[in-house]
């Protein structure tokens, strides 16, 4: 068992692929959903471990293919008491990320498991 503390980033690949978004703009929501969960849980003895070694982070950043994917994962998440927070672009009203708290690996692994390690590709002229 792996007691490493993790946060895993769930990110919608549709924002790049279908949508048009730029690298940058879907790094931001990965960005703002991991920042929103650490503050939400700034008390959480797991988040402030966390951040009290935060030469040696760990965050794993998965792909989910499109909004109804990500939607099903919270709910799951919250089904579970599995603290998280979904990032909602505004003013766009667009759910496009979500975060989990730091929490040791093998518990929330089994939530995530099915996603991919996240890819991005760029072009020769990015």
């Amino acid at each position: 068992m792996s007691n490493t503390l993790v946060q895993y980033i769930l990110l919608r690949t549709d924002l790049l692929k279908e949508l048009g978004w730029s690298i940058g703009a879907v790094v931001a929501q990965a960005c703002h959903a991991s920042t929103a969960v650490l503050h939400l849980n700034k008390d959480d003895e797991y988040t402030v471990k966390y951040l009290n070694d935060m030469d040696n982070m760990h965050k794993v950043v998965l792909e989910v293919p499109d909004e109804g994917a990500l939607i099903k994962v919270a709910a799951k998440l919250k089904e579970n008491s599995i603290a998280h927070k979904l990032w909602i672009e505004q003013p766009e009203n667009i759910p496009t990320c979500l975060a989990i708290k730091p929490y040791p690996k093998d518990e929330v692994k089994k939530y995530v498991g099915k996603f991919k390690l996240l890819k991005l590709q760029m072009s020769s002229t990015d």
